[in-house]
């Protein structure tokens, strides 16, 4: 509309006192009167409100990540909810892999030298609040969430994605952080039978998950165990 009312390519003899009127009220306004409703996410979402965020402390240095409620409320309210009864404060990594991702949330890799680190989750039988929507979730007798193939968000670099056993409803604490475009890891893409549900992504530090995923392993588990000393979430 603009365009139309103020053609800059030709010369036009303006009212003076109407430009000033009109330049005042745009400046006033601001840009945000011609943006969509909600706030815009840098990946192209169109978000009601913000996400929250969880910045995790580590022995190789912090990030931080924007966690996905609006679209991935019944994974991301599971996360929150352990990682602020302290869950995940003291484990390591207990599997990392150049090029690809590194893995954590084992309740077992307390211990760096547990040979069953990867094979852990919450307790089964217990129970969390859908945040966006304040319902009940209940774990089953294996601490495992049900599956949410909802949003299509893929496997890029630095997001975060539930692991699993490739079973149905398998995922419960453990998640892995992408380095690359795992897109094969999608649970829309019929290429394998991979299915990762995405629901975070990390937003300052990449560089140190980058870290982590160089460090010297052995059958892919860091020699020097890199511990996740708190995972802080903020903007509920």
């Amino acid at each position: 509309a603009l365009s139309r009312a103020f053609d800059f390519s030709r010369p036009r003899h303006f009212d003076l006192n109407m430009l000033r009127l009109v330049t005042a009220l745009l400046a006033a306004v601001g840009a945000n009167a011609f943006a969509p409703f909600g706030r815009r996410a840098a990946r192209g979402r169109t978000l009601m409100m913000a996400n929250p965020t969880a910045t995790f402390t580590t022995s190789m240095g912090s990030f931080k990540a924007e966690l996905y409620l609006d679209e991935m409320p019944v994974t991301t309210s599971n996360f929150i909810d352990l990682a602020q009864s302290g869950f995940y404060n003291g484990l390591t990594f207990h599997r990392v892999i150049p090029k690809f991702m590194a893995q954590f949330g084992c309740p077992k890799s307390k211990d760096p030298t547990e040979m069953m680190a990867g094979t852990g989750g919450p307790d089964g039988g217990t129970s969390y609040k859908n945040i966006k929507t304040g319902d009940t979730v209940d774990r089953d007798g294996g601490g495992n969430i049900p599956d949410e193939f909802t949003a299509k968000l893929s496997n890029e670099p630095g997001t975060l994605s539930m692991a699993n056993t490739g079973m149905p409803n398998s995922g419960g604490s453990q998640f892995f952080i992408n380095v690359v475009h795992n897109k094969f890891l999608d649970w829309f893409d019929n290429s394998t039978p991979s299915k990762h549900p995405v629901f975070g992504k990390i937003t300052e530090g990449l560089d140190v998950v980058e870290s982590i995923v160089a460090v010297p392993t052995s059958r892919d588990k860091p020699k020097t165990p890199v511990v996740m000393e708190s995972v802080e979430i903020e903007g509920l």
